[in-house]
């Protein structure tokens, strides 16, 4: 494998290891900051019902019940496509377990695309499904 794309494939690893904590935190604990993590222009796909704009996004969780979020398995991988920007791009899959409202838990996946903006991630698309069993 080119050490390039191998470095890269970590970098999108380690990545992927800081933001789901940061981004799984902020959803559990502290949701006014959600906001902070989507471009302005992001998209939010939960369920199949799709939300666009951090304002739209940051409404839409804080209107949520209380979350308990367990990840499971998780996954990235750097976007190296010529149609994507210069900006570092990574494809991040995470499954877990998902507590609402102290009911009982229930199986997620979901997938986000961040990219680089100066020295943040954001997201640009994020698509969670709840697994229904």
């Amino acid at each position: 494998m080119e050490q390039d794309l191998k470095s890269k494939i970590d970098e999108a690893c380690r990545t992927a290891e800081e933001f789901t904590k940061l981004y799984y935190e902020n959803l559990d604990k502290r949701r006014y900051l959600m906001s902070r993590l989507y471009m302005d222009a992001g998209t939010l796909i939960w369920n199949g019902n799709g939300i666009e704009t951090k304002e739209n996004i940051q409404k839409f969780w804080t209107d949520l019940p209380p979350s308990e979020h367990t990840i499971l398995t998780l996954d990235a991988q750097p976007v190296t496509s010529a149609g994507i920007s210069a900006e570092l791009t990574f494809l991040i899959k995470v499954s877990g377990q998902l507590k609402l409202d102290e009911k009982s838990s229930k199986s997620f996946i979901q997938t986000f695309l961040i990219t680089a903006v100066g020295d943040k991630w954001k997201i640009v698309t994020d698509c969670f499904r709840a697994v229904e069993t």
